[in-house]
Protein backbone atom coordinates (compact mmCIF):
# COMPACT_ATOMS: atom_id res chain seq x y z
CA UNK A 1 0.00 0.00 0.00
CA UNK A 2 1.11 3.21 -0.96
CA UNK A 3 1.56 6.26 1.72
CA UNK A 4 -1.41 7.89 -0.37
CA UNK A 5 -3.41 5.13 -0.27
CA UNK A 6 -2.79 4.33 3.57
CA UNK A 7 -3.98 7.84 4.66
CA UNK A 8 -6.86 7.82 2.69
CA UNK A 9 -7.39 4.27 4.51
CA UNK A 10 -7.22 5.90 7.69
CA UNK A 11 -9.67 8.34 7.04
CA UNK A 12 -12.60 5.61 6.50
CA UNK A 13 -15.13 5.09 9.82
CA UNK A 14 -14.16 1.70 8.96
CA UNK A 15 -10.58 1.95 9.82
CA UNK A 16 -11.19 4.11 13.30
CA UNK A 17 -14.03 0.77 13.74
CA UNK A 18 -11.38 -1.98 13.95
CA UNK A 19 -9.00 0.23 16.26
CA UNK A 20 -11.48 1.18 18.37
CA UNK A 21 -14.60 -2.02 18.53
CA UNK A 22 -14.54 -5.49 20.18
CA UNK A 23 -15.01 -7.31 17.09
CA UNK A 24 -12.85 -4.92 15.06
CA UNK A 25 -9.96 -5.91 17.24
CA UNK A 26 -10.79 -9.69 16.94
CA UNK A 27 -10.08 -8.99 13.22
CA UNK A 28 -6.22 -10.59 12.27
CA UNK A 29 -5.79 -11.38 15.93
CA UNK A 30 -3.85 -14.76 14.91
CA UNK A 31 -2.05 -12.44 11.74
CA UNK A 32 1.38 -13.70 13.32
CA UNK A 33 0.18 -17.59 12.79
CA UNK A 34 -0.61 -16.86 9.27
CA UNK A 35 3.04 -17.01 8.10
CA UNK A 36 3.98 -20.10 9.93
CA UNK A 37 0.52 -21.65 9.09
CA UNK A 38 0.97 -24.81 6.52
CA UNK A 39 -2.57 -24.73 6.23
CA UNK A 40 -3.57 -20.90 5.53
CA UNK A 41 -0.43 -21.07 3.07
CA UNK A 42 -2.69 -22.72 0.69
CA UNK A 43 -6.09 -21.39 1.76
CA UNK A 44 -7.10 -20.00 -1.35
CA UNK A 45 -7.02 -23.26 -2.97
CA UNK A 46 -9.12 -24.60 -0.01
CA UNK A 47 -12.03 -22.18 0.06
CA UNK A 48 -12.13 -22.84 -3.97
CA UNK A 49 -12.67 -26.41 -2.99
CA UNK A 50 -15.46 -25.61 -0.22
CA UNK A 51 -17.21 -23.51 -3.17
CA UNK A 52 -16.61 -25.82 -5.64
CA UNK A 53 -18.41 -28.61 -3.14
CA UNK A 54 -21.25 -26.62 -2.49
CA UNK A 55 -21.76 -26.08 -6.56
CA UNK A 56 -21.68 -29.64 -6.90
CA UNK A 57 -23.51 -30.29 -4.15
CA UNK A 58 -26.40 -28.38 -4.53
CA UNK A 59 -28.42 -30.08 -7.18
CA UNK A 60 -27.52 -33.74 -6.50
CA UNK A 61 -27.57 -34.01 -2.61
CA UNK A 62 -29.79 -33.50 0.04
CA UNK A 63 -29.84 -29.91 2.20
CA UNK A 64 -28.50 -31.36 5.52
CA UNK A 65 -25.17 -32.13 3.38
CA UNK A 66 -25.69 -28.40 1.56
CA UNK A 67 -25.76 -26.84 5.29
CA UNK A 68 -22.44 -28.87 6.65
CA UNK A 69 -20.27 -27.76 3.80
CA UNK A 70 -21.74 -24.36 4.10
CA UNK A 71 -20.47 -24.98 8.02
CA UNK A 72 -17.75 -25.39 6.80
CA UNK A 73 -17.12 -23.17 5.11
CA UNK A 74 -18.06 -20.23 7.17
CA UNK A 75 -15.33 -21.68 9.81
CA UNK A 76 -12.74 -21.62 7.40
CA UNK A 77 -13.80 -17.97 6.19
CA UNK A 78 -14.02 -17.03 10.11
CA UNK A 79 -10.79 -18.67 10.34
CA UNK A 80 -9.31 -16.49 7.58
CA UNK A 81 -10.34 -13.44 9.36
CA UNK A 82 -8.99 -13.34 12.54
CA UNK A 83 -5.68 -14.53 11.21
CA UNK A 84 -4.78 -11.90 8.57
CA UNK A 85 -6.03 -8.18 8.20
CA UNK A 86 -6.96 -7.20 4.25
CA UNK A 87 -7.41 -4.07 3.14
CA UNK A 88 -10.74 -2.43 1.78
CA UNK A 89 -12.56 -5.30 2.37
CA UNK A 90 -15.89 -4.14 3.34
CA UNK A 91 -18.07 -2.45 0.33
CA UNK A 92 -21.47 -0.68 0.35
CA UNK A 93 -22.68 -3.88 -0.13
CA UNK A 94 -21.40 -5.59 2.73
CA UNK A 95 -22.76 -2.94 5.35
CA UNK A 96 -26.06 -3.21 3.53
CA UNK A 97 -26.24 -7.24 3.60
CA UNK A 98 -25.09 -6.89 7.72
CA UNK A 99 -27.81 -4.36 8.15
CA UNK A 100 -30.29 -6.99 6.75
CA UNK A 101 -28.58 -9.66 9.04
CA UNK A 102 -29.16 -7.43 11.89
CA UNK A 103 -32.77 -6.89 11.29
CA UNK A 104 -33.24 -10.56 10.52
CA UNK A 105 -31.41 -11.05 14.31
CA UNK A 106 -33.87 -8.54 15.55
CA UNK A 107 -36.53 -10.13 14.02
CA UNK A 108 -35.38 -13.74 15.39
CA UNK A 109 -35.80 -11.85 18.96
CA UNK A 110 -39.14 -10.89 18.78
CA UNK A 111 -40.86 -13.29 16.47
CA UNK A 112 -43.47 -15.31 18.12
CA UNK A 113 -41.80 -18.53 17.60
CA UNK A 114 -38.53 -17.63 18.86
CA UNK A 115 -36.69 -21.22 18.19
CA UNK A 116 -38.12 -21.31 14.51
CA UNK A 117 -36.91 -18.18 13.50
CA UNK A 118 -33.66 -19.01 15.29
CA UNK A 119 -32.94 -22.15 13.11
CA UNK A 120 -34.13 -19.77 9.98
CA UNK A 121 -31.65 -17.34 11.06
CA UNK A 122 -28.35 -20.35 11.21
CA UNK A 123 -29.73 -20.92 7.46
CA UNK A 124 -29.46 -17.39 6.40
CA UNK A 125 -25.81 -16.37 8.72
CA UNK A 126 -24.39 -19.44 6.36
CA UNK A 127 -25.58 -18.17 3.09
CA UNK A 128 -23.86 -15.08 4.17
CA UNK A 129 -20.80 -16.82 5.26
CA UNK A 130 -20.78 -18.12 2.04
CA UNK A 131 -20.98 -15.00 -0.22
CA UNK A 132 -18.17 -13.59 2.60
CA UNK A 133 -15.66 -16.56 1.78
CA UNK A 134 -16.77 -16.25 -2.41
CA UNK A 135 -15.67 -12.38 -2.04
CA UNK A 136 -12.51 -13.01 -0.78
CA UNK A 137 -11.93 -15.89 -3.36
CA UNK A 138 -13.34 -14.08 -6.59
CA UNK A 139 -10.74 -11.20 -6.04
CA UNK A 140 -8.16 -13.62 -8.21
CA UNK A 141 -9.63 -13.80 -11.56
CA UNK A 142 -8.12 -17.37 -12.56
CA UNK A 143 -10.13 -18.85 -9.08
CA UNK A 144 -13.29 -16.98 -10.48
CA UNK A 145 -12.42 -18.37 -14.17
CA UNK A 146 -12.70 -21.57 -12.17
CA UNK A 147 -15.25 -21.95 -10.38
CA UNK A 148 -17.28 -19.89 -13.07
CA UNK A 149 -16.35 -22.97 -15.41
CA UNK A 150 -16.50 -25.65 -12.67
CA UNK A 151 -20.80 -24.44 -12.36
CA UNK A 152 -21.11 -24.30 -15.82
CA UNK A 153 -19.73 -27.95 -16.31
CA UNK A 154 -21.96 -28.78 -13.44
CA UNK A 155 -24.86 -26.82 -15.62
CA UNK A 156 -24.33 -29.26 -18.51
CA UNK A 157 -24.93 -31.90 -16.72
CA UNK A 158 -28.28 -31.01 -15.49
CA UNK A 159 -29.36 -29.44 -18.56
CA UNK A 160 -28.38 -32.64 -20.50
CA UNK A 161 -30.74 -34.81 -18.16
CA UNK A 162 -33.33 -32.23 -18.18
CA UNK A 163 -33.17 -32.53 -22.17
CA UNK A 164 -33.17 -36.14 -21.70
CA UNK A 165 -36.32 -36.09 -19.75
CA UNK A 166 -38.13 -34.07 -22.52
CA UNK A 167 -37.57 -36.60 -24.91
CA UNK A 168 -37.95 -39.87 -23.05
CA UNK A 169 -40.88 -38.38 -21.10
CA UNK A 170 -40.98 -38.28 -17.02
CA UNK A 171 -43.73 -38.14 -14.55
CA UNK A 172 -44.67 -35.16 -12.65
CA UNK A 173 -43.53 -35.58 -9.13
CA UNK A 174 -46.37 -33.05 -8.24
CA UNK A 175 -49.35 -31.28 -10.06
CA UNK A 176 -47.28 -28.48 -11.64
CA UNK A 177 -50.04 -28.23 -14.34
CA UNK A 178 -53.89 -27.19 -14.36
CA UNK A 179 -55.62 -30.62 -14.19
CA UNK A 180 -58.30 -29.01 -16.22
CA UNK A 181 -56.14 -27.67 -18.72
CA UNK A 182 -55.46 -28.72 -22.39
CA UNK A 183 -51.65 -28.85 -21.19
CA UNK A 184 -52.10 -31.12 -18.23
CA UNK A 185 -50.46 -34.37 -19.68
CA UNK A 186 -47.62 -31.98 -20.70
CA UNK A 187 -43.89 -32.67 -20.11
CA UNK A 188 -42.47 -30.69 -17.88
CA UNK A 189 -38.75 -31.47 -16.64
CA UNK A 190 -36.90 -31.51 -12.94
CA UNK A 191 -33.77 -33.29 -13.77
CA UNK A 192 -32.14 -33.63 -10.32
CA UNK A 193 -33.66 -30.90 -8.72
CA UNK A 194 -36.66 -32.61 -8.39
CA UNK A 195 -39.35 -28.74 -9.86
CA UNK A 196 -39.30 -27.50 -13.00
CA UNK A 197 -39.57 -23.97 -11.48
CA UNK A 198 -36.14 -24.52 -9.23
CA UNK A 199 -34.46 -26.08 -12.56
CA UNK A 200 -35.41 -23.19 -14.22
CA UNK A 201 -34.11 -20.49 -11.72
CA UNK A 202 -30.55 -22.89 -11.17
CA UNK A 203 -30.19 -22.27 -15.05
CA UNK A 204 -30.94 -18.72 -15.22
CA UNK A 205 -27.19 -17.88 -14.18
CA UNK A 206 -25.69 -20.97 -16.48
CA UNK A 207 -27.47 -18.81 -19.45
CA UNK A 208 -25.54 -15.70 -18.66
CA UNK A 209 -22.45 -16.99 -18.17
CA UNK A 210 -22.71 -19.25 -20.78
CA UNK A 211 -23.06 -15.60 -23.17
CA UNK A 212 -19.89 -14.26 -21.07
CA UNK A 213 -18.16 -17.59 -21.65
CA UNK A 214 -18.80 -17.27 -25.26
CA UNK A 215 -17.29 -13.82 -25.91
CA UNK A 216 -14.49 -14.52 -23.31
CA UNK A 217 -13.17 -18.04 -24.45
CA UNK A 218 -10.54 -17.85 -27.15
CA UNK A 219 -10.24 -20.65 -28.70
CA UNK A 220 -12.51 -21.81 -31.60
CA UNK A 221 -13.00 -24.51 -29.77
CA UNK A 222 -13.63 -23.27 -26.31
CA UNK A 223 -16.36 -20.92 -28.48
CA UNK A 224 -18.26 -23.66 -29.91
CA UNK A 225 -18.39 -25.23 -26.57
CA UNK A 226 -19.26 -21.93 -24.72
CA UNK A 227 -21.82 -21.94 -27.70
CA UNK A 228 -23.27 -25.48 -26.79
CA UNK A 229 -23.64 -24.52 -22.90
CA UNK A 230 -26.01 -21.67 -23.75
CA UNK A 231 -28.02 -23.54 -26.41
CA UNK A 232 -28.49 -26.35 -24.04
CA UNK A 233 -29.01 -24.55 -20.54
CA UNK A 234 -31.66 -22.19 -23.04
CA UNK A 235 -33.56 -24.93 -24.02
CA UNK A 236 -33.96 -26.52 -20.68
CA UNK A 237 -34.81 -23.07 -19.26
CA UNK A 238 -38.00 -23.78 -22.14
CA UNK A 239 -38.61 -27.63 -21.38
CA UNK A 240 -39.32 -26.43 -17.90
CA UNK A 241 -42.20 -24.95 -18.97
CA UNK A 242 -41.88 -22.41 -16.02
CA UNK A 243 -43.65 -19.09 -17.07
CA UNK A 244 -41.60 -17.55 -13.75
CA UNK A 245 -38.53 -18.71 -15.61
CA UNK A 246 -39.02 -17.84 -19.00
CA UNK A 247 -39.93 -13.92 -18.10
CA UNK A 248 -36.50 -14.51 -16.24
CA UNK A 249 -34.49 -15.41 -19.27
CA UNK A 250 -35.90 -12.44 -21.11
CA UNK A 251 -34.83 -10.25 -18.45
CA UNK A 252 -31.33 -11.71 -18.28
CA UNK A 253 -30.95 -11.55 -21.95
CA UNK A 254 -32.38 -7.77 -22.27
CA UNK A 255 -29.86 -6.57 -18.63
CA UNK A 256 -26.87 -8.48 -20.73
CA UNK A 257 -28.19 -6.71 -24.08
CA UNK A 258 -28.05 -3.44 -22.20
CA UNK A 259 -24.24 -4.32 -20.74
CA UNK A 260 -22.74 -5.05 -23.89
CA UNK A 261 -24.28 -1.66 -25.71
CA UNK A 262 -22.90 0.18 -23.09
CA UNK A 263 -19.41 -1.65 -23.85
CA UNK A 264 -19.32 -1.84 -28.04
CA UNK A 265 -21.47 1.61 -28.24
CA UNK A 266 -18.62 3.37 -30.08
CA UNK A 267 -18.50 0.54 -32.40
CA UNK A 268 -21.96 1.32 -33.43
CA UNK A 269 -23.67 3.20 -35.99
CA UNK A 270 -25.90 5.69 -34.74
CA UNK A 271 -29.02 4.00 -36.33
CA UNK A 272 -27.75 0.93 -33.99
CA UNK A 273 -26.84 3.05 -30.75
CA UNK A 274 -30.53 4.05 -31.19
CA UNK A 275 -32.47 1.48 -32.25
CA UNK A 276 -30.56 -2.00 -31.33
CA UNK A 277 -32.49 -2.46 -28.19
CA UNK A 278 -35.56 -1.89 -29.61
CA UNK A 279 -35.13 -4.12 -32.78
CA UNK A 280 -33.68 -6.55 -30.21
CA UNK A 281 -37.16 -6.96 -28.07
CA UNK A 282 -39.30 -6.60 -31.06
CA UNK A 283 -37.40 -9.43 -32.88
CA UNK A 284 -37.97 -11.78 -29.31
CA UNK A 285 -41.88 -11.00 -29.17
CA UNK A 286 -41.99 -11.62 -33.03
CA UNK A 287 -40.27 -15.16 -33.03
CA UNK A 288 -42.30 -15.77 -29.88
CA UNK A 289 -45.76 -15.01 -32.11
CA UNK A 290 -44.11 -17.13 -34.57
CA UNK A 291 -43.53 -19.82 -31.59
CA UNK A 292 -47.42 -19.71 -30.16
CA UNK A 293 -48.69 -19.66 -33.68
CA UNK A 294 -47.21 -23.21 -34.50
CA UNK A 295 -46.77 -24.51 -30.69
CA UNK A 296 -50.25 -24.93 -28.68
CA UNK A 297 -48.17 -25.86 -25.71
CA UNK A 298 -45.91 -22.19 -25.72
CA UNK A 299 -49.53 -20.67 -26.62
CA UNK A 300 -51.56 -21.67 -23.83
CA UNK A 301 -48.58 -20.96 -21.21
CA UNK A 302 -48.08 -17.61 -22.43
CA UNK A 303 -52.10 -16.91 -22.26
CA UNK A 304 -52.15 -18.90 -18.77
CA UNK A 305 -49.93 -15.54 -17.61
CA UNK A 306 -52.68 -13.22 -18.21
CA UNK A 307 -55.60 -15.20 -17.35
CA UNK A 308 -55.96 -14.22 -13.93
CA UNK A 309 -57.42 -16.73 -11.58
CA UNK A 310 -58.80 -18.75 -14.70
CA UNK A 311 -55.49 -20.49 -14.55
CA UNK A 312 -55.23 -22.92 -11.28
CA UNK A 313 -51.66 -21.85 -10.52
CA UNK A 314 -52.53 -17.77 -10.80
CA UNK A 315 -55.38 -18.89 -8.41
CA UNK A 316 -53.13 -21.06 -5.96
CA UNK A 317 -50.84 -18.06 -5.63
CA UNK A 318 -53.53 -15.34 -5.58
CA UNK A 319 -55.10 -16.67 -2.34
CA UNK A 320 -51.89 -17.28 -1.20
CA UNK A 321 -50.74 -13.77 -1.12
CA UNK A 322 -54.02 -12.36 -0.02
CA UNK A 323 -52.98 -14.63 3.20
CA UNK A 324 -49.65 -13.23 3.37
CA UNK A 325 -50.60 -9.79 3.29
CA UNK A 326 -53.00 -10.40 6.47
CA UNK A 327 -50.09 -11.79 8.04
CA UNK A 328 -48.10 -8.76 7.05
CA UNK A 329 -50.49 -6.06 8.46
CA UNK A 330 -50.76 -7.91 12.26
CA UNK A 331 -46.57 -7.61 11.69
CA UNK A 332 -45.78 -4.40 9.20
CA UNK A 333 -42.50 -3.24 11.34
CA UNK A 334 -40.03 -6.38 12.17
CA UNK A 335 -42.11 -9.06 10.60
CA UNK A 336 -42.50 -12.56 12.22
CA UNK A 337 -39.12 -13.36 11.94
CA UNK A 338 -36.99 -15.46 9.34
CA UNK A 339 -37.51 -19.22 8.11
CA UNK A 340 -39.68 -21.44 6.37
CA UNK A 341 -40.62 -23.35 9.66
CA UNK A 342 -42.29 -20.05 11.44
CA UNK A 343 -43.93 -19.14 8.16
CA UNK A 344 -45.54 -22.89 8.05
CA UNK A 345 -47.04 -22.39 11.73
CA UNK A 346 -48.12 -18.96 11.60
CA UNK A 347 -50.01 -19.33 8.02
CA UNK A 348 -52.65 -21.65 8.45
CA UNK A 349 -54.03 -19.06 10.78
CA UNK A 350 -54.94 -16.88 7.99
CA UNK A 351 -54.91 -18.97 4.68
CA UNK A 352 -58.18 -19.63 2.84
CA UNK A 353 -59.62 -23.24 2.82
CA UNK A 354 -57.71 -25.60 1.06
CA UNK A 355 -54.46 -23.13 -0.16
CA UNK A 356 -52.25 -24.52 1.99
CA UNK A 357 -48.70 -23.24 1.31
CA UNK A 358 -45.33 -23.87 2.24
CA UNK A 359 -43.80 -20.07 1.31
CA UNK A 360 -45.28 -16.70 0.03
CA UNK A 361 -44.57 -17.84 -3.46
CA UNK A 362 -42.78 -14.24 -3.85
CA UNK A 363 -39.53 -13.90 -1.94
CA UNK A 364 -39.87 -9.84 -1.84
CA UNK A 365 -43.23 -10.64 0.72
CA UNK A 366 -41.72 -13.27 2.02
CA UNK A 367 -38.70 -11.40 3.08
CA UNK A 368 -41.60 -8.98 4.03
CA UNK A 369 -43.12 -10.84 5.90
CA UNK A 370 -40.23 -12.16 8.21
CA UNK A 371 -38.62 -9.32 8.52
CA UNK A 372 -40.92 -6.68 8.31
CA UNK A 373 -40.38 -3.41 5.89
CA UNK A 374 -37.19 -2.88 7.50
CA UNK A 375 -35.74 -5.93 6.06
CA UNK A 376 -37.29 -5.32 2.77
CA UNK A 377 -35.84 -1.96 2.65
CA UNK A 378 -32.78 -3.59 3.73
CA UNK A 379 -32.74 -6.36 1.33
CA UNK A 380 -33.58 -3.56 -1.34
CA UNK A 381 -30.77 -1.69 -0.31
CA UNK A 382 -28.36 -4.63 -1.31
CA UNK A 383 -29.91 -4.98 -5.00
CA UNK A 384 -29.27 -1.39 -5.13
CA UNK A 385 -26.04 -1.00 -3.78
CA UNK A 386 -24.97 -4.62 -5.93
CA UNK A 387 -26.19 -2.71 -9.54
CA UNK A 388 -24.90 0.46 -8.14
CA UNK A 389 -21.19 -0.91 -7.55
CA UNK A 390 -21.57 -3.37 -10.77
CA UNK A 391 -22.14 -0.75 -13.06
CA UNK A 392 -19.27 1.67 -11.66
CA UNK A 393 -17.38 -1.53 -12.04
CA UNK A 394 -18.23 -1.53 -15.93
CA UNK A 395 -17.89 1.76 -16.41
CA UNK A 396 -14.37 1.62 -14.92
CA UNK A 397 -12.99 -1.06 -16.94
CA UNK A 398 -14.41 -0.20 -20.30
CA UNK A 399 -11.41 2.60 -20.85
CA UNK A 400 -9.02 0.19 -20.12
CA UNK A 401 -10.49 -2.61 -22.24
CA UNK A 402 -10.74 -5.42 -19.38
CA UNK A 403 -13.32 -7.96 -20.50
CA UNK A 404 -13.54 -9.24 -17.35
CA UNK A 405 -16.56 -7.07 -17.22
CA UNK A 406 -18.44 -9.22 -19.32
CA UNK A 407 -18.38 -11.32 -16.03
CA UNK A 408 -19.87 -8.28 -14.29
CA UNK A 409 -22.46 -7.86 -16.78
CA UNK A 410 -23.39 -11.45 -16.16
CA UNK A 411 -23.86 -11.28 -12.75
CA UNK A 412 -25.82 -8.89 -12.94
CA UNK A 413 -28.05 -10.19 -15.61
CA UNK A 414 -28.65 -13.62 -13.65
CA UNK A 415 -29.42 -11.21 -10.73
CA UNK A 416 -32.11 -9.60 -12.14
CA UNK A 417 -32.92 -12.67 -13.91
CA UNK A 418 -33.56 -14.24 -10.57
CA UNK A 419 -35.17 -11.23 -8.65
CA UNK A 420 -37.86 -11.61 -11.77
CA UNK A 421 -38.62 -14.72 -11.04
CA UNK A 422 -38.97 -14.39 -7.02
CA UNK A 423 -41.76 -12.02 -7.79
CA UNK A 424 -43.48 -14.83 -8.32
CA UNK A 425 -42.22 -17.83 -6.61
CA UNK A 426 -39.79 -18.42 -3.79
CA UNK A 427 -37.29 -21.35 -4.65
CA UNK A 428 -34.42 -18.56 -4.27
CA UNK A 429 -35.13 -19.38 -0.91
CA UNK A 430 -33.47 -23.03 -1.60
CA UNK A 431 -29.79 -23.58 -1.64
CA UNK A 432 -29.64 -24.53 -4.71
CA UNK A 433 -30.85 -20.89 -6.03
CA UNK A 434 -29.29 -19.08 -2.83
CA UNK A 435 -25.83 -20.01 -3.06
CA UNK A 436 -26.36 -18.84 -6.65
CA UNK A 437 -27.62 -16.14 -5.69
CA UNK A 438 -24.72 -14.73 -3.20
CA UNK A 439 -21.92 -15.98 -5.76
CA UNK A 440 -23.20 -13.26 -8.39
CA UNK A 441 -23.65 -10.51 -5.66
CA UNK A 442 -20.26 -11.91 -4.35
CA UNK A 443 -18.58 -11.35 -8.00
CA UNK A 444 -19.47 -7.81 -7.48
CA UNK A 445 -18.37 -7.14 -4.24
CA UNK A 446 -14.83 -9.02 -5.06
CA UNK A 447 -14.17 -6.42 -7.87
CA UNK A 448 -12.39 -3.08 -6.70
CA UNK A 449 -13.76 0.49 -8.08
CA UNK A 450 -11.25 2.92 -8.46
CA UNK A 451 -11.81 7.25 -7.88
CA UNK A 452 -11.07 9.14 -11.58
CA UNK A 453 -9.55 11.63 -8.80
CA UNK A 454 -7.57 9.94 -6.11
CA UNK A 455 -6.68 6.42 -8.24
CA UNK A 456 -7.59 5.19 -4.57
CA UNK A 457 -9.92 1.91 -4.22
CA UNK A 458 -13.56 3.31 -2.80
CA UNK A 459 -16.39 1.32 -1.24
Amino acid sequence: MTQAEYSEETKSPLFYWRKTSILGKIIGLLSHWQSSSYLLGYQDIIATILICLVIIAAPFTNNTLIGLILFASGIFWALLTISEIKTNQITSIHLWIFAYWLISVVATAFSPLKSEAFSGLIKFTLYLLFFALATRVFRHPKLLSWITTFYLLTSLIISSYGIRQQFLGVKPLATWNDPTSPLADTTRVYSYLGNPNLLGSYLIPAVAFSVAALILWQTLPQKIFAGFLLAINTACVYFTGSRGSWIALFVTGIIFLLGLKFWWNEYLTPFWRKWLIPIAIGGFFALLGVGAIFSETLRLRILSIFSGRGDSSNNFRINVWTAAFKMFQDSPLIGIGPGNEVFNKIYPNYMQTKFTALSAYSIFLEITLETGIIGILSFLGVICATFYRGIGIIKYMKPKNNSQAMVIIASLAAIAGLATQGLVDTVWYRPQINTLWWLCVAIIASFPVFNSSTKNHVN
